[in-house]
């Protein structure tokens, strides 16, 4: 348990390529980074310009010295790229580079930290036009340019409209470990000549960047829309439903957890061992989503403790590279800090990750981004498939998102 303590401690923090993940905590000092929409949780930071919807970006500082924060909002293109080609009021309106004045101590806790929040749309900082969008936190005196944390979020229209089917009747196999997206698009009133130069389409599943596909190529084509059938770019590895646990009450273990322990100066969760998934069974999850909260169900964001959650996969060594745990709660990609190490003489894959209080639903994905070798493939999986759709009128300089679908599949 301390070598693992330490692993922990000594970690690195990532840098990621563009596409690579959603946010990104710069420093150790910083945790448990959310985005939500109107304060849900499970639903993606996606904004429906039609309707008076927010975006909420929160964080912990792991301390109760105050820092004074201030976000730097930038509009970006479909790959996330800054859109330079258009000026800041173009994309924004009012003011940029405000403080984050909204925060409060943690009371009662074992970990003292104090809790960040800022939301947009606000009277400081309005949103004109669709798109990517990528928020900075930096520290006042510092610059932009090295920030603590970065949190996206996307606006998007209803311009195209996105008919999405997905089936375990595939080019690979037929209802065994792999499940077949097929789109539709319908350009409505938009002006498209050349779909290939004008739109840029993303199907991501279960919200997972590390295995996104990005600009598939579509097999029909007519005056309305254009249509992705039988593509083998958008044939996805089944995998199993997410395993999940909570942390209601530091004091006594609850769903999927084996153990609570205290080991000064930390709580300590042992959750149940898994094993490689070797058969389906429906499980009722939330793909990888994370809802911070607590017995008392009170004032979660600032009496919520912190916990060191111990991750377990018995196993031989497996082929197929580092194993990670994963999910939404850590940005869609490979954080250092949830790779797992092997213990020889337990013959098991461990982790141990700090985390907050509440519900998580999570994954084991090996670094080449498959689930097959540590929890299986099965077409049955209940899985979330998001198509985003770009467009670039003919002369324009920046990427508006005409399309945004989500559907589930699988089991019920």
């Amino acid at each position: 348990m301390k070598r693992l303590f330490w692993l922990y401690l000594l970690c690195v923090w990532p840098t990621m390529a563009i596409f690579s993940q959603t946010h990104q905590a710069f420093s150790p000092q910083i945790q448990c980074v959310q985005v939500t929409v109107d304060g849900n949780p499970l639903l993606p930071p996606m904004l429906d310009k039609d309707k008076h919807q927010h975006v909420n970006i929160s964080w912990d500082e792991m301390s109760h010295d105050y820092h004074r924060y201030i976000y730097h909002v930038q509009h970006c293109q479909y790959d996330w790229t800054p859109s330079d080609g258009i000026f800041e009021s173009d994309s924004l309106g009012g003011l940029n580079d405000q403080p984050v004045e909204n925060y409060e101590k943690s009371f009662n806790t074992t970990q003292i930290y104090t809790h960040y929040q800022i939301r947009f749309p606000n009277p400081e900082t309005g949103l004109l036009i669709s798109g990517n969008y990528k928020v900075l936190i930096y520290e006042d005196g510092g610059s932009k340019d090295e920030p603590v944390l970065e949190a996206r979020f996307c606006v998007y229209e209803k311009a195209v409209s996105i008919q999405t089917e997905v089936s375990s009747d595939t080019d690979v196999d037929f209802n065994q470990k792999h499940q077949q997206v097929s789109l539709h698009l319908n350009y409505g009133s938009l002006s498209v000549v050349d779909p290939h130069q004008q739109l840029r389409t993303v199907v991501m599943q279960n919200r997972r960047w590390d295995n996104m596909v990005v600009n598939p190529k579509a097999n029909i084509r007519n005056n309305k829309g254009i249509a992705f059938t039988h593509c083998r770019d958008l044939i996805f590895p089944a995998g199993n439903e997410f395993y999940k646990f909570e942390i209601l009450d530091v004091n006594r273990a609850a769903m999927g957890v084996d153990k609570m322990e205290w080991f000064d100066p930390y709580y300590h969760a042992t959750l149940f061992a898994h094993t490689p998934g070797r058969n389906y069974v429906y499980d009722e999850d939330q793909n990888g989503v994370a809802v911070i909260r607590s017995e008392d169900d009170v004032d979660d964001e600032t009496t919520a403790e912190y916990v060191l959650v111990h991750f377990l996969l018995k196993s031989e060594r497996l082929p197929g590279g580092d194993i990670y745990v994963c999910g939404q709660w850590t940005n869609g990609t490979f954080d250092p800090k949830c790779r797992m190490e092997y213990n020889e003489l337990e013959k098991c894959y461990e982790a141990v990750v700090m985390l907050k209080q509440g519900y998580y639903s999570y994954q084991f994905v090996q670094e080449d981004g498959t689930t097959g070798r540590t929890m299986g493939n099965f077409y049955e999986t209940e899985n979330e498939y998001a198509t985003l759709v770009y467009y670039r009128a003919q002369g324009a300089r920046t990427d508006r998102l005409v399309g945004y679908s989500r559907v589930k599949t699988g089991s019920k």
